[in-house]
């Protein structure tokens, strides 16, 4: 196989369609299913049900895309960063991030960092908590923002704060005429819009489980990729959705209330490789610590008060596995 035939089957993973796909890598189709079909016959397994529709993964396909998505960005991330030392340019510093965390104090860092270390070229990329340990095992990214607690030794997490859940509604309905924070058993009945799909475990396992330890069970439970998908849906009055505090700004249109429970938090946690010395993650845990100490608007107004996150000056052992 080579590096042609990887970017085929991950684009036509990704949009479920080969034409779209053929359209996206501006091929014909039928040289686009002939190389998946090439694919296929060497690794001697199916990869793709072509008789749905939209074509679905099998489940050697669905591991062969995530693999694949890893080969291809470091092969992308290998070939900019020789260029960049060839030509003397920018310090590179790749941050992986969950979206809701755009919408807490990600962007406060990030213009700070840029005031404070002008040199440096800062990659943001979304990827989920999941797939933030693998990228920083392999050197795709160099800090992570996420929401899942881990047992990778290889990877040192500090929690930096926990945030507050709250219930996204439907205007009009009657949860939503309140403002008052939303008792956990008031859920029960209601369908529940979980993010993301997949890779699990995941955000979505962090909702359930809090539901189900306090014995509280939806009438149903609607599985979406991203948050955005999440908060349309329930715009358009197909459920309700509990997402991180700061993430309300996101939708004007549905209405949001505190979950009135204690445990209905979400950590934030910083990711980064373990005996990691850079003097930009040393920058960059100093830079967190003087924005708490700050209290700003948004970190009053969504997060639990917790002590000031000293274990940034040093390394931490890791986290244990969720259950």
């Amino acid at each position: 196989m080579d590096l042609r035939q990887l970017r085929y089957f991950t684009a036509v993973a990704r949009e479920r369609n080969f034409t779209r796909a053929a359209e996206i890598l501006h091929i014909a189709q039928p040289p686009l299913s002939r190389q998946i079909q090439l694919l296929e016959e060497e690794l001697g397994v199916a990869l793709i049900v072509r008789k749905s529709r939209p074509i679905r993964l099998t489940d050697a396909g669905r591991l062969f895309y995530e693999q694949a998505l890893q080969v291809l960005g470091r092969v992308d991330q290998m070939k900019d960063a020789t260029r960049r030392v060839g030509m003397n340019r920018n310090r590179v510093l790749s941050i992986g991030f969950v979206a809701s965390t755009l919408y807490g104090g990600l962007p406060a860092l990030v213009r700070k960092l840029r005031q404070n270390a002008p040199e440096l070229d800062i990659q943001l990329l979304e990827m989920l908590s999941i797939q933030q340990i693998p990228a920083l095992k392999e050197g795709r990214i160099d800090i992570g923002f996420g929401r899942l607690k881990h047992g990778d030794p290889n990877v040192v997490s500090t929690v930096l704060r926990e945030e507050r859940l709250v219930v996204a509604l439907p205007q009009g309905t009657p949860l939503a005429r309140e403002t008052t924070p939303l008792p956990l058993p008031a859920i029960g009945g209601q369908r529940l819009i979980v993010y993301p799909k997949e890779p699990r475990p995941s955000y979505a396992d962090q909702v359930l489980a809090l539901l189900q330890d306090e014995d509280i069970r939806p009438a149903d439970v609607l599985e979406v990729r991203e948050i955005q998908t999440a908060l349309g849906l329930v715009a358009a009055e197909s459920g309700i959705c509990i997402i991180p505090s700061s993430a309300r700004q996101m939708r004007p249109d549905v209405r949001y209330r505190m979950i009135d429970n204690a445990r209905a938090v979400s950590p934030v946690i910083l990711n980064h490789r373990a005996g990691d010395s850079s003097r930009y993650l040393g920058l960059v845990k100093t830079l967190i610590r003087d924005m708490y100490a700050e209290n700003p608007a948004w970190l009053e107004a969504n997060n639990l008060p917790i002590p000031s996150p000293d274990g940034l000056g040093r390394d931490e052992p890791h986290h244990p596995a969720p259950r």
